[in-house]
């Protein structure tokens, strides 16, 4: 497997395209599209958040329901999120106008919205921005990033990841995007993410690969505890890569599932470290526990601390915070045989040996922290599974974003 620059436009077959259309912000891209003329299999995650946007509703039933998807439109800037029937009727508005200039069925047009909750969408601008991104569709790499750049809301930066590998002796790719920087919360965050693949593989193991995956990816993501009404994860795959269908669970869909975890991994992690207000990606490591499900739970929980982020801001090796997080994280364990260690590219410190603090370093300790990106690796020594969690420290800039987020 390679790793590639790009994003969603590098599987065969796959073009974007991004405009202004004015939703929200002036002198920049809000809205984007994905378009692959070859129908594609599709499959989505979305929310667990009972209160869910149109845009989700949505996509649940073209993902279920239709023959084939063909095109995404995204827009920022505006949730379309508890704007009740209406807020419902611009999603098929949407489709319909993306149909119309595109020549493809309304009902293969997946729809993505994020922003202020509670406002309805100006739907003359959402429409006159499709007319400006039909002619525009491209296959370059430039046309991917600046779809990337479109969709971002207090994101600072795009979101891009590629995966190459071999199924059946042709070159398979899987290119993904995403955006996502606050109300970020484990069982997915208020993240758009956009995956397409040239693979050519059956809709039920498609969904079956991104419905495992999303649990050791974006759904241990965590920012600030708030999980969205728009979390939408879309992966569809065109087969342009003319690879032997993929319709069993053999070496070639193995190889895929692999390609597809360095994506979403890649997204996550940038998701995390791009937290709103954030100053560094914290990475929590669990290993030794008697479960993947509590490796999980111990990881989430630590990531989820608000002392333990405002620790990490400080570049402060509170260790006691991470073990009173693993603590009321609901998985027994004894704290008495925990060791932790934090490491970044400074180096590597153990903190703590079977629950007591080492004498250590606070200097030391403290240079390991100041990195972009620190790791705290916690062994419970219950046994042979592990997780990864990611987060981001807590700063002064993430209470400013959020106060003044709707003006």
């Amino acid at each position: 497997m390679e790793k590639r620059k790009g994003g969603v436009t590098a599987a065969k077959g796959f073009s974007a395209a991004s405009a202004a259309a004015g939703i929200k912000y002036a002198h920049r891209r809000d809205m984007a599209l994905i378009y692959s003329k070859r129908p594609c299999a599709a499959a989505g995650t979305f929310t667990t958040n009972v209160v869910q946007a149109a845009p989700v509703k949505w996509d649940k039933r073209i993902v279920e329901e239709a023959a084939a998807v063909h095109a995404v439109v995204v827009n920022a800037g505006i949730a379309n999120a508890c704007t009740g029937e209406e807020g419902l009727s611009y999603c098929r508005q949407t489709a319909e106008c993306a149909a119309r200039l595109l020549d493809i069925p309304a009902d293969s047009v997946c729809v993505a919205s994020t922003g202020v909750i509670g406002q309805q969408l100006p739907m003359e601008r959402i429409a006159d921005g499709i007319a400006k991104m039909a002619p525009c569709l491209s296959d370059s790499q430039e046309a991917g990033n600046e779809a990337a750049r479109a969709i971002m809301t207090t994101d600072t930066h795009e979101k891009e990841a590629v995966a190459v590998f071999e199924a059946g002796g042709v070159t398979v790719t899987i290119g993904g995007m995403c955006k996502g920087s606050g109300m970020i919360h484990p069982n997915m965050c208020t993240m758009l993410g956009f995956l397409t693949t040239d693979a050519a593989i059956s809709k039920e193991l498609l969904c079956e690969a991104l419905r495992e995956d999303i649990r050791d990816t974006y759904n241990m993501v965590s920012v600030d505890g708030d999980t969205s009404t728009n979390d939408t994860v879309l992966l569809l795959a065109n087969g342009a890569a003319e690879n032997p269908m993929i319709t069993e669970k053999n070496e070639d869909y193995e190889n895929f599932k692999r390609a597809l975890h360095e994506v979403n991994t890649a997204l996550a992690k940038q998701m995390a470290g791009d937290g709103e207000g954030a100053t560094a990606l914290f990475e929590v490591k669990v290993v030794g526990a008697k479960t993947k499900e509590e490796a999980r739970m111990l990881g989430k929980a630590v990531i989820t601390s608000n002392l333990t982020k405002a620790a990490i801001y400080g570049h402060d090796a509170n260790w006691g915070r991470i073990l009173c997080a693993m603590g009321y994280s609901g998985v027994q364990f004894d704290p008495e045989r925990v060791d932790l260690f934090f490491e970044s590219a400074a180096g590597r410190l153990q903190i703590i040996e079977n629950g007591v603090a080492l004498d250590y370093s606070e200097e030391e300790a403290t240079r390991i922290l100041s990195e972009p990106e620190v790791t705290a690796v916690a062994d419970v020594k219950q046994g042979d599974f592990e997780a990864t969690a990611w987060g981001c420290d807590l700063t002064y800039d993430y209470v400013k974003i959020n106060a003044d987020y709707r003006s």
